[in-house]
């Protein structure tokens, strides 16, 4: 091996291992489907690489939150709307969840893209952490609509942050709003700037940019839910050995724009389900594919492994605003009905999302063996 190729080599390598490092640290996958009765439902994973204290908490309207920056406290604002979801390390910023109008907000790393807005004097009253930041958006907008215009408005900025229970960088982060109609909205701190984009299939993952991830698509254009037919050529008959020959070339690896790819094809090819509730289940099989095995995606760092792994799932039903998830140490699906919570209440409530997996035992159900009769 030449001079010249041996450094490539170690440069593509040491490119690949940072980019990998980077990965590492979350793998996300977020779906919307649209039900036959016209309704919406959508949901995401939540993937790691170190574990993640998450639970779920309740906000009543008229709740004073004080974001914050580099500089110290920033922007305050009061709770319009009262909203349910998921919060990490115990910090009351709502990172995905769902409002009293069907309002949704998910937060999804976005590593090696994100750079937000250096706080200054001047801007700090506006200014808030990128936890703070998917907070104000769940208790204080109806729908997609509105949000897109409050931040080009200017009333939002985005400080680089450090975040109580986090690895001490700031974390990068990039957001997806979904509401009752359907429509979706792609938020992007990108070169200290704000970029709004429209989500028309409602998929989102990681890095690299979402205009990227939609470009990306137009290399599987091809793939197609229906089996090719077999074909002959000079008097010879080949026939596909089974199903699934449609999708042949669809990327199985745990990559972002693989995860996006293979979320946009199961997303806009499954069945409709009849209602919302049904949804639920259709997406919760779905974001089965993407659960991250423990090993299989990993990172040596300091003489450490990390490995990524599926923590949690989630799906929201926006029209009876609903919260169904799982965890990685308890798959049964578990549900927070914001409907049963009183909204003007002064307190803040708190659901823990610990569980083990539980065992239904059937051998009770056994029977004796009726035989059928032979059709001769």
């Amino acid at each position: 091996m030449n001079r010249s190729s041996q450094i490539f080599r170690g440069v593509a390598a040491a490119l690949i291992a940072s980019f990998a490092a980077a990965e590492s640290a979350s793998a996300c996958t977020g779906i919307m489907l649209k039900n036959a009765d016209g309704t919406f439902v959508h949901g995401r994973t939540v993937e790691f690489g170190i574990p993640l204290q998450m639970d779920y908490a309740v906000v009543p309207r008229g709740y004073e939150f004080v974001g914050q920056t580099p500089l110290g406290s920033g922007k305050t604002w009061t709770s319009k709307y009262g909203a349910a979801g998921a919060i990490v390390f115990g910090n009351l910023g709502i990172m995905d969840g769902i409002n009293e109008k069907g309002l949704a907000v998910g937060a999804f790393y976005f590593p090696t893209e994100a750079k937000y807005t250096p706080t200054t004097p001047e801007n700090r009253a506006k200014s808030f952490s990128a936890v703070d930041f998917s907070n104000w958006i769940l208790t204080s907008f109806a729908n997609v609509d509105e949000v897109r215009t409050a931040i080009e408005s200017g009333e939002a900025v985005v400080a680089p942050t450090l975040l109580p229970g986090w690895p001490q960088q700031v974390q990068p982060f990039h957001w997806i709003v979904y509401d009752k109609s359907g429509k979706a909205l792609v938020i992007e701190p990108i070169d200290g700037k704000l970029v709004l984009s429209d989500n028309p299939l409602g998929v989102f993952t990681n890095s690299p940019t979402f205009d990227w991830h939609m470009t990306n698509l137009r290399n599987y254009i091809a793939l197609n839910p229906r089996d090719v037919p077999p074909i002959k050529v000079d008097g010879t008959t080949f026939q596909s050995f089974g199903m699934g020959n449609g999708m042949l070339g669809l990327p199985g690896d745990f990559t972002p724009p693989s995860r996006f790819v293979r979320a946009a094809v199961f997303s806009s090819t499954a069945y409709k389900a009849p209602d919302s509730q049904k949804g639920i289940f259709s997406g919760f099989h779905i974001l089965n594919n993407f659960d991250i095995p423990h090993g299989v995606a990993r990172v040596k760092e300091d003489g450490q492994d990390s490995a990524d792994e599926t923590l949690l799932t989630t799906m929201r039903d926006p029209q009876n605003l609903r919260l169904y998830f799982k965890t990685h140490a308890d798959q049964t699906v578990r549900v927070v009905d914001l409907n049963k919570f009183d909204l003007d209440a002064k307190v803040v409530k708190e659901i823990s999302t610990e569980g083990e997996q539980t065992v239904l035992d059937v051998s009770g159900n056994a029977q004796s063996f009726k035989r059928q009769a032979n059709a001769e």
